[in-house]
């Protein structure tokens, strides 16, 4: 089976914005009068939906918040990440991200972003990159009702690229990913993952991964593609059905 596309995390593979994701999340907990603790971002919020990550945050500190309370905080972190990043010139793509696009786009691969962010977010990075016309399908925070870590998100974008006709499967994949729930969703998802060491230490992501970079600029694409020929399909876990 030969690789037939690419499936790309968004932020900490494409967008190099974690420092300004961790400083909103920072700036809400003020606001709802409690103090950011060390660490917690990186345990709860790292490859997570803002959703997910908030709710975590919050429940961990006794409070109970409504679903209508969570898409305000939502709404208020997107727009605040909107403004932020308007003021940053150069838009801060990752080494090498754009580039490889490129070559992928080029190559005739499927390419898809599987993400937890919301789809504004995304929107407004591929806007400025020029990128729309290099991306298939985009999986966002909107697009599954479970996020990341639960291998729903690389389900549906595999769901999402067949619907276009594709005849792909989750083991004509390759998710390319930098944290640890990122990676355990394409796993479970029955997708091989390429870690990128731009959040976590090359050597953790070595043990979890098919493969592991230090950068995007050295992914090879020749090296890789082989080994799909070799491969068997992964059926993914049951059970796992994402919104249609």
């Amino acid at each position: 089976m030969p690789l037939k596309a690419v499936l790309f995390d968004f932020n900490g593979v494409i967008l190099d914005d974690e420092a300004i994701h961790a400083a909103l999340i920072e700036e809400i907990l003020l606001q709802e009068n409690l103090r950011p603790q060390r660490g917690e971002y990186d345990l709860f919020c790292l490859g997570r939906s803002d959703r997910a990550c908030l709710d975590n945050l919050l429940s961990r500190r006794g409070r109970a918040v409504t679903p209508a309370y969570l898409d305000k905080l939502v709404a208020q972190k997107a727009a605040a990440y909107r403004a932020r990043l308007a003021s940053i010139e150069p838009f801060p793509f990752f080494a090498g991200a754009i580039a490889l696009l490129q070559k992928l786009h080029a190559a005739r691969l499927k390419i898809a972003i599987v993400t937890g962010a919301v789809r504004s977010d995304v929107d407004l990075a591929l806007e400025r990159g020029h990128l729309h016309s290099m991306v298939d399908c985009i999986i966002s925070a909107e697009s599954v009702e479970r996020s990341k870590p639960y291998p729903d998100p690389y389900l549906r974008a595999v769901e999402a690229l067949q619907a276009l006709g594709s005849d792909l499967t989750a083991a004509d994949c390759l998710a390319i990913e930098d944290t640890l729930v990122g990676i355990q969703s394409a796993r479970e998802a029955g997708v091989k993952v390429l870690g990128v060491a731009h959040t976590y230490p090359f050597h953790m992501l070595q043990r979890r991964c098919h493969w592991a970079l230090d950068r995007l600029d050295q992914f090879d694409l020749e090296a890789i593609a082989p080994v799909f020929d070799r491969s068997v399909a992964v059926t993914p876990p049951r059970g796992v059905s994402p919104r249609q």
